[in-house]
């Protein structure tokens, strides 16, 4: 068969990482790679390690990070119209293999690194990665963790409170700190949540000369903690606590705080099910409450991301500390009510409305956010809600459904089953090419 495909751009960008060996640990390739860039892009002490070149561009990242790249990028590209460097001429000039900037990264720079962002914002095809190996896989052969076994979370920049979703009894978790103060928030997280007795190890400047290594526990290191912490180290946790609750949908209502505004376990799991949550989708919990089914639908895969709605402040509150209890302090919280509310939000792929179902506008306008193929679940435990959604229903198809949860409770010295209220629920899932009108 004949390939007439064009050939792929020219990236705009090469990434290369850097391992803790430093620049003589770069292969020879990869040096004469950066020195004949004529822009270097890189961490303040990786831009300390070359060599001089005075007419090579160096530029430190900007701070904040995520805010400074754009117009940073954008004055690279007013640059690059300029006359190669008298270094770039000097190697030959900057030849169809030779990146006009190059940026400088540690170990595997798509391991919660650079190239990531810049993959983000310009395109995989503007970005070019030369990994060196990464932090996380020398961790792995210093505790002799097989990958299959062990999990890995990123604190890098990001809330700590990541980690309680992964607390389970014998469960391994490399976590990629942000700093030497990493391991006492960890420690007191795992205290704070009964898992005193895990195992931490501090593997610092991993495959550097100075690499070092220091084992103890959580409770240990709250106790006395350790002298200074290598800044840049990987922390390896062997975790031993009580049971978890699990990643499956249906976490027991206790583990919630809530002032009765709580989609109950049962019913919560039912909703889930046909939300089915994926990776890399977004969810709207409209009517949020104490915010359960948001909560257990990030819960469900680390990329999943959801908007709680919620009236009532003090609601909104505390969906935000169950949330953070409950290990994705990214739920993103809304104080205000729909349909009003809803405006502006990142398009859903599900939607669920847990209350105010009845209000004007609420139902359409979640349906019209759907995407093909997205999906939506209201509850209803009223004669109008259950009206509403019998038309709903009939309009536009879907699963229309009456639960009724009993659980036992005492009668005198005897034990008797006590209904809770029967809760209609309609589900759809969108037609993968129109809307309902």
């Amino acid at each position: 068969m004949k390939d007439d495909a064009p050939p792929p751009p020219e990236p705009r960008i090469t990434v290369v990482g850097v391992g803790a060996d430093g620049w003589s640990g770069l292969p020879e390739r990869l040096r004469a790679l950066v020195l004949a860039a004529d822009t270097v892009l890189g961490g303040r002490r990786h831009l300390a390690m070359l060599p001089d070149r005075p007419r090579q561009r160096r530029r430190a990242w900007p701070s904040p990070l995520r805010e400074g790249l754009p117009p940073l990028l954008a004055s690279l590209d007013a640059a690059s119209a300029d006359p190669p460097s008298a270094d770039s001429a000097s190697t030959g000039g900057a030849s169809p293999d030779t990146p006009s900037t190059v940026a400088l990264a540690s170990g595997d720079p798509l391991v919660s690194g650079i190239a990531t962002t810049l993959i983000d914002l310009l395109g995989a095809d503007a970005v070019r990665v030369e990994p060196a190996v990464s932090s996380v896989a020398l961790a792995r052969a210093r505790m002799g963790w097989p990958a299959e076994r062990c999990a890995v979370v990123g604190l890098v920049g990001r809330d700590p409170r990541l980690l309680l979703r992964q607390l389970a009894p014998g469960h391994r978790v490399l976590v990629l700190s942000s700093d030497g103060a990493t391991p006492a928030a960890v420690a007191a997280l795992l205290v704070g949540a009964g898992y005193g007795a895990s195992r931490m190890t501090v593997l610092g400047d991993l495959g550097a000369d100075s690499e070092s290594r220091l084992e103890t526990t959580a409770d240990h290191w709250l106790a006395s903690p350790p002298g200074t912490v290598p800044p840049l180290h990987v922390l390896a946790l062997e975790l031993l606590g009580p049971p978890g609750y699990g990643l499956v949908a249906g976490l027991p209502d206790d583990a919630f705080e809530h002032d009765g505004q709580l989609t109950k376990r049962d019913l919560r799991a039912s909703a889930l099910a046909r939300l089915a949550p994926s990776p890399g989708q977004h969810l709207w919990d409209v009517g949020a409450g104490a915010g359960s089914v948001g909560v257990e639908w990030m819960r469900a895969h680390p990329s999943c991301t959801a908007t709680a709605v919620e009236a009532h402040p003090e609601r909104a509150a505390r969906i935000g500390r169950n949330a953070g209890r409950l290990g994705v302090p990214g739920l993103d919280v809304v104080t205000g009510r729909a349909p009003d509310a809803l405006a502006g939000l990142p398009a859903p792929d599900a939607v669920f409305v847990g209350g105010g179902a009845t209000r004007p506008g609420v139902l359409d306008a979640c349906l019209g956010a759907l995407r093909p193929g997205g999906r939506i679940v209201v509850h209803g435990v009223t004669l109008e809600t259950e009206h509403l959604l019998a038309d709903a229903h009939r309009r536009h198809g879907g699963e229309l459904t009456r639960i009724a949860v009993e659980t036992t409770a005492p009668i005198g010295a005897f034990t008797g089953w006590t209904p809770a209220r029967t809760v209609t629920q309609w589900s759809l899932v969108m037609p993968a090419r129109q809307r309902p009108e």
